[in-house]
């Protein structure tokens, strides 16, 4: 890979996430409310006190160009400012104690759609016309449409309400006590079943109408034709010929849907009580807590561009024709 293409995306990528930032300013501050109002929770507070408030958090300053370059110097060193809500605490200790439930969340949940998704539309698409086919088409389509929250309340209803395999909400069993480290373990996995489902299983139609569609181009191509004239068995030319060349286009599907699936998780975690970003960012917007709200967006934003960039420079390297 030149180093030319890649100083080219790294070059966009940083563009792109500037421009991120100064929206990212501009788009809160459209948002109806006084945060200083809702932050004292008190509509009897005298005139001095909000305005002792508002300086306290630089909202007095001028919006532009004060508060924007201020707040773009503070993003660049990595501070995000102070929570209106968890009364002062530090914006990326309050998104850090979140960021590891959503993480693991839809990391998991990836690595099961990727497997499975993968799996399916790769043999689907194989015995286009098949049961297999005609079934797993039918169900992908039927999930890829769902949201998330349509999902999961079909299993909360079944698995949880129905049949109580399953908890409804929450990440841990409120007020249990645990005598091992790994009866903690076994409790934050029973918790997090559900939601896994839910994430996974809306994933997974994604992936698997998305390989069917590569590998279905993929079989009429020459080396295909000419590796099935060599006598190889129809496995062995999915596995060694059809499947590694459809797989190029889901390199770029799966690194860009790693940016977007973390937002997309936030309606799951509203359904399961997830103590996830999502919640976080329901419970930032209700308080107009402006810092946190930035700094969620702009986690989400970056996440798709980092990603984007990731997959320009896999692809790069796995097809060359995309390097001038």
């Amino acid at each position: 890979m030149s180093v030319r293409y890649l100083g080219r995306k790294v070059l966009g990528a940083i563009v792109t996430i500037f421009f991120i930032i100064v929206l990212n300013f501009l788009l809160f501050r459209m948002m109806p409310g006084s945060p200083e109002r809702i932050l004292l929770r008190n509509p009897y507070l005298t005139a001095e006190k909000i305005e002792a408030v508002r300086e306290k958090w630089g909202l007095d300053a001028p919006l532009l160009p004060d508060q924007l370059v201020g707040y773009i110097e503070s993003t660049i060193t990595g501070d995000l400012g102070y929570s209106f809500k968890f009364r002062g605490q530090d914006v990326t200790e309050v998104i850090g104690s979140r960021f590891w439930p959503t993480i693991i969340l839809i990391g998991a949940a990836e690595a099961i759609a990727i497997v499975v998704g993968l799996a399916l539309g790769s043999y689907a698409g194989w015995r286009r016309g098949g049961k297999v086919d005609r079934a797993g088409s039918g169900v992908s389509l039927i999930l890829y449409s769902m949201p998330y929250f349509v999902i999961g309340m079909p299993l909360i209803i079944i698995f949880a309400a129905g049949l109580g395999w399953f908890p409804t909400s929450g990440m841990f069993t409120i007020g249990a006590t645990y005598a091992s480290p790994i009866d903690q373990l076994l409790d934050f996995l029973h918790h997090l079943v559900l939601p896994l489902a839910t994430v996974a299983l809306g994933l997974i139609g994604g992936y698997s109408i998305i390989m069917r569609s590569s590998i279905i181009e993929t079989r009429s191509e020459e080396y295909v034709t000419t590796a099935r004239a060599k006598g190889l068995t129809d496995n062995r030319v999915l596995r060694a010929h059809a499947f590694p060349n459809a797989l190029l286009p889901m390199v770029t599907i799966i690194a860009i849907n790693l940016g977007y699936v973390v937002g997309g998780a936030i309606t799951a975690e509203i359904v399961f009580n997830w103590p996830g970003l999502g919640t976080l960012t329901v419970d930032a917007l209700a308080a107009r807590d402006y810092p946190v709200l930035q700094g969620i967006f702009l986690l989400l934003a970056v996440s798709v561009v980092i990603a984007n960039l990731a997959a320009d420079i896999v692809y790069g390297y796995l097809d060359p024709r995309v390097r001038s």
